[in-house]
């Protein structure tokens, strides 16, 4: 079976006004994607890990994170 290939990178947003720090998405994500802030705000440190299995974007509780992937149409 082929492997799909990305045509451009991952994109993760974080509006960090919405954000409110809970640190649900660092805990789901199964690539270790996101860091965090001195402040306690995720940052992706590594988009380029991110499987856009979009854990992070559902479990966000605050409807601050949205994932555009290499395979969005």
């Amino acid at each position: 079976m082929a492997e799909k290939v990305r045509e451009t990178e991952t994109k993760i947003q974080i509006n960090e006004q919405w954000c409110k720090s809970c640190g649900i998405c660092i805990e789901f994500c199964p690539r270790d994607v996101f860091g965090t802030r001195e402040d306690g705000v995720p940052v992706v440190e590594s988009p380029e890990d991110c499987i856009e299995c979009m854990l992070c974007e559902l479990r966000c509780p605050d409807f601050a994170i949205v994932v555009k992937g290499g395979n969005d149409e």
